[in-house]
């Protein structure tokens, strides 16, 4: 096998400046595009719960087509295709020496979108874990309905909605490499083109993927953390020192879904 050992080993843990540069992209464009996705799912849930008809029935609309829609189809169509069709146009966005590039806001807007529409689902089937009868005990209570939102539905729902949301993070980080289609510097991208001018595409890859492996391996326990901090209360053995716990948590001897209890 015609595998560089040296070129692999000095590439892995001495990265040149602009693959370190790609690699901030990739973290930054994900964790963007996941704030956005909460957010738009928020709202989209709060239009299925809502119980009006119409807002219903344009939030059922807007997960439907979003789903149905491959992302890379959607970011070139909202950064080539309503530019050709004079709709609307990105343009660079400069914030002292940051600056946003057009087809980076292209890519966070794509990805939000889409993981609004999954993430709608998440929070409404969040909120519907929640005993209706413990929202009602609230509200005879004369609770405000923003309390009994921080106080009891927020509280629970979070256990429910926290997993999937974390796993939907970490396919985030993976499907950022789609933002290549339309130009974007990020770990995929630039791994190509390193690759195209030293020659050394198997070594190059390797390196990448062991990348995206490491960024995956790292939020999935950072998850770990977050789920057991919302479930503590239900595990047995809670003594136990951290590691033994995220232990039993990785190899699914614990509680990973605390909402399932």
């Amino acid at each position: 096998m015609n595998f560089d050992w040296t070129f692999f080993v000095d590439r892995l843990f001495s990265p040149t400046p602009l693959y370190v540069q790609a690699l901030w992209v990739t973290l930054y464009v994900a964790v963007i595009a996941q704030l956005l996705g909460i957010a738009i799912g928020a709202v989209v849930a709060a239009g299925r719960l809502s119980g009006n008809r119409f807002l219903t029935t344009l939030a059922f609309i807007f997960t439907w087509v979003v789903q149905g829609i491959p992302v890379i189809v959607f970011m070139v169509l909202l950064y080539t295709g309503i530019a050709a069709a004079g709709i609307y146009r990105f343009e660079d966005i400069s914030i002292g020496s940051f600056t946003l590039r057009a087809n980076i806001q292209a890519a966070i807007v794509a990805l939000g979108i889409r993981e609004g529409a999954y993430m709608a689902e998440i929070i409404r089937n969040g909120v519907q874990a929640v005993e209706r009868g413990q929202i009602d005990a609230a509200r005879a209570l004369g609770m405000p309905w923003w309390n009994v939102l921080r106080r009891v539905v927020m509280p629970q729902a979070l256990r429910v909605i926290i997993p999937p949301l974390g796993n939907n993070f970490n396919i985030m980080l993976k499907t950022t490499s789609l933002a290549s289609v339309i130009g974007v510097q990020e770990l995929f991208l630039v791994t190509r083109s390193i690759s195209a001018a030293t020659f050394k595409a198997f070594e190059m890859f390797s390196i990448v993927a062991l990348n995206y492996l490491l960024l995956t391996t790292l939020w999935a326990i950072i998850q770990v953390f977050i789920e057991m901090r919302l479930g503590r209360h239900n595990l047995d053995d809670s003594d136990l020192p951290w590691w033994k716990r995220v232990g039993q948590f990785l190899s699914g001897s614990g509680q990973t879904s605390p909402g399932a209890a």
